[in-house]
């Protein structure tokens, strides 16, 4: 039942009363609401929310909408999120899960209020990702302290974060206050993990020895020795995988911290004599006097308070309540990286990738033992996001950080074999793209996305030594790719690859994301590269798959991280305006040419290098001249020309299968020597496949990429039709979705192919008269893991979307389902 629009718009206003709301912005937020409730507060179909939690979310969205775009002039005074959610009795998760849905209701409103960066302005993703960095960083500061610390007295529970409040306190304040020396602590959750143990190392000296869970002799926890005792640091490393060089640092930023805050002057350890010290080499360790004393330490921990709030963005959230609140600000499931089932995942990279799982393998594979048609779940043992974070990190820093900066010996042998040596296009293209990625020079204003325009957000130490790192991740898989290229083709001469600009970005963006994956960037985050390098989902779909091949070291969770990726781009991002992919339909399916010209899919021209360096606003003295300054394109290029400067008209596959880059056998012999499978990925549309006959690498493209949506869709519809238990619908299901994809591909622009299946499910059900409504089909599917509500509350229709469900959207299949179905 409708909540009566008077009875609305009183309690709103006793809301802004409640919270001290600024009367502007009081004023402001009533008019958003006015202008809006009609979208915001009508109940989902499908919604299991209650009449009154839909309204406790609409005011928290409002609310915040207004005090954030409207509110900054009074940034000292205005009402911030934490506040805002405190009073409406929500949490973090459910807020930034429904608002979600309330900025597309009413993405049009908030335009004509407040410009078409509002979203932007708003933040609201990222400081999703920093709520999830935080939730992950006090659970692990949280088991660690206890791990190491213990009660004084027996009437704690064993493992309580009770246990010692004060000083468990003391660390997080200190941690919080040492943003200030250490700008990166909130970026990414890696650098977080190295200051919070580093505040651990100085309460491990400063603490009183009682205190701890362990005495030196012989304990676990610190491992490390040397000639004069326990190395501190050296154990903590092991303990947390942490870079013993990284952690000195911010052991440093750490003193002179405390040095400014608490007016205290360090010492070196080893001039000390205390009890905390006893047994452990001090060499190189610094300490503080009166640091934990009874006499100073409630006025050191009222100083830490005052110095842990802060103004930015980040003051959107009350910091202190992650410590003692963490479970009320965000489920373990949704922290980042979750602890969610991922055989689920790794279920689908495995069968997307391999080329003997068929589509029949796919329908009829046996329930897993948590299969939802057998009603149970098993539970399987995952790393933390902290743990898997902190070993992913370990292999970048091991792994990769190790290599030489430039290409290796054998790389350039490569590039030097070209028609014309391509060394120093390489380089200079690598400093230009990761320039883009991780600015720290002057910005121009190319768009609002923060990551386009985040050198003010990085630390310009950080962003170097990420560059670095994805210039070396890079180089290496460069390598690899032209060795294997070289041994299937028998030759050195690699041009038509080498000298594609769209291969390099992709690598390039490829190599980025995974570095901001293994630091878990708050910052920064998926589909910033493509942005940042003026490349489409559908482009960087082509590489992944023969980056997880040519990098075998590549770690477990890097890999999931792919797949991951890999699922977005195939159930809804290839399929969006601007996506490169309809510049491969234009030419492989020429019927649909029209539609896509009407709705004006097509994707606007990559940017060349030279773009990206007058957008960056880099000087020309930052940078050598751009490749395509030096010279046009060669008459071999295959419509591919070298220059950057070309129109982004160049797109084929994702997901490339190794069967089906593979020439036909009697062709393959032939051929083989004169033709470089990842050319032909990356060619123009328009140019002839040399394996393939009068095929245009558009058409090959295409095919191979529906092959892969076609993989998907029948793990989903397996999955969806076990849960309903109507197993046995399962190949009907699919061939329906087939058909649609084959003969009416329309249907999949701009929208995502969980639609599809839905309605495909729903088809099925109408024709064999099952007893199963639409509404217990989407039901069921927000049960599957993959679900995301925008799928069946709104859709694309004519040239722009619109909020509602998917029963709309029916009638739009029924035509075409009455033929097929009959």
């Amino acid at each position: 039942m409708a909540v009566p629009p008077l009875a609305v718009d009183t309690r709103f206003a006793d809301l802004c009363q409640e919270l001290g709301v600024d009367k502007g912005v009081a004023s402001e937020a009533a008019a958003l609401l006015e202008e809006g409730k009609g979208a915001l507060l009508t109940p989902s179909s499908f919604g299991s929310k209650s009449p009154q939690d839909v309204e406790r979310l609409c005011f928290a969205f409002v609310l915040y909408c207004a005090a954030r775009l409207k509110g900054m002039k009074e940034e000292s005074s205005r009402v911030r999120l934490w506040k805002i959610l405190e009073g409406c009795k929500l949490k973090y998760d459910d807020f930034f899960k429904e608002s979600q849905q309330f900025r597309s209701k009413i993405d049009q409103i908030l335009r004509s209020r407040y410009g078409s960066d509002w979203e932007d302005q708003l933040e609201l993703k990222q400081l999703q990702s920093l709520v999830n960095l935080l939730a992950d960083a006090s659970r692990f500061y949280r088991t660690a302290f206890t791990e190491l610390f213990s009660s004084a007295s027996t009437s704690q529970e064993p493992g309580s974060t009770t246990n010692n409040p004060e000083y468990f306190c003391f660390g997080w304040q200190l941690f919080l206050a040492l943003r200030s020396k250490s700008s990166e602590l909130f970026k990414d959750l890696v650098s977080c993990i190295h200051g919070l143990v580093a505040i651990l190392a100085i309460l491990l000296i400063h603490m009183p020895a009682r205190f701890r869970s362990f005495t030196i002799e012989g304990s676990s926890h610190l491992i490390k020795q040397t000639v004069r005792g326990v190395d501190l640091l050296a154990s903590l490393c092991h303990n947390y995988h942490t870079s013993e060089d990284r952690l000195k640092e911010m052991m440093g930023k750490s003193h002179k911290a405390i040095e400014e805050f608490f007016s205290k002057k360090a010492v070196w350890a080893s001039e000390c004599k205390t009890e905390t010290l006893d047994k452990i080499d001090t060499d190189g360790l610094m300490y503080f006097k009166d640091l934990l004393d009874k006499e100073c330490f409630q006025s050191n921990l009222g100083k830490l308070e005052k110095l842990s709030t802060t103004t930015s963005w980040e003051g959107e959230l009350d910091l202190k309540m992650f410590l003692f609140n963490n479970d009320n600000i965000v489920s373990a499931k949704n922290a980042s990286g979750g602890s969610t089932n991922t055989s689920y995942p790794k279920r689908v990279f495995e069968t997307l990738t391999s080329p003997t799982k068929t589509i029949k393998n796919m329908l009829t594979v046996p329930s897993s033992p948590a299969s939802p048609i057998n009603g149970g779940s098993v539970k399987i043992m995952q790393m933390t996001p902290v743990t898997s974070a902190m070993t992913t990190a370990k292999w970048l820093r091991e792994v990769i950080s190790s290599l030489p900066e430039k290409p290796s010996s054998k790389l350039e042998q490569f590039l030097s074999s070209c028609d014309t040596d391509l060394t120093s296009d390489i380089t200079k293209r690598v400093s230009i793209v990761l320039e883009a990625i991780f600015p720290t020079k002057s910005f121009g204003d190319w768009g609002g996305s923060i990551g386009l325009n985040c050198a003010n957000a990085f630390d310009i130490a950080w962003a170097e030594a990420r560059k670095l790192e994805a210039s070396k991740l890079y180089y290496r898989v460069l390598e690899a790719i032209c060795t294997a290229e070289s041994l299937n083709t028998n030759v050195n001469n690699l041009t038509p690859l080498l000298s594609n600009e769209r291969f390099h970005r992709c690598l390039i963006a490829c190599s980025a994301e995974l570095v901001l994956a293994t630091h878990k960037t708050v910052i920064m985050m998926f589909p910033a590269v493509l942005e940042s390098t003026g490349l489409t989902a559908f482009d960087l779909g082509k590489i992944i798959e023969n980056f997880v091949r040519h990098e075998e070291s590549l770690p477990r969770e890097l890999k999931r991280h792919l797949n991951s990726l890999e699922e977005q781009l195939l159930e809804s991002m290839v399929w969006e305006k601007g996506s490169s992919l309809y510049n491969s339909l234009v030419v492989a399916r020429p019927s649909l040419a029209m539609e896509i010209n009407r709705l004006g899919l097509l994707a606007e021209p990559m940017p060349s290098l030279d773009d990206i360096v007058a957008h960056q606003n880099i000087h020309p003295v930052d940078l050598p001249a751009t490749p395509s300054k030096k010279r046009a394109a060669g008459p071999d290029d295959n419509g591919d020309a070298k220059s950057p400067k070309r129109l982004c008209n160049e797109s084929r596959n994702t997901f490339v299968n190794q069967n089906l880059q593979t020439p036909p056998p009697k062709q393959n012999q032939m051929l083989k020597a004169k033709w470089h499978p990842l050319q032909s990925t990356f060619a123009s549309p328009t140019v002839n496949n040399p394996v393939g006959g009068n095929e245009k690498c558009a058409e090959l493209g295409v095919n191979i990429f529906f092959s892969k949506i076609l993989k998907l869709a029948a793990i989903r519809i397996r999955n969806l039709c076990e849960r309903l238990r109507h197993v046995e619908q399962t190949e009907r299901v699919y061939n329906i979705f087939k058909q649609i994809l084959d003969q009416q591909t329309s249907l999949f622009f701009n929208r995502h192919i969980d639609q599809i299946i839905l309605c495909s499910l729903y088809g099925v059900a109408k024709v064999s008269q099952l007893m199963l409504t639409f509404k217990e089909i989407v039901s069921n599917y927000k049960r599957e893991q993959q679900c995301k509500p925008e799928v069946f509350r709104r859709v694309f229709v004519g040239s722009t979307n619109r909020n509602g469900v998917l029963e709309h959207e029916i009638s739009l299949y029924f035509s075409f389902l009455q033929t097929i179905l009959s």
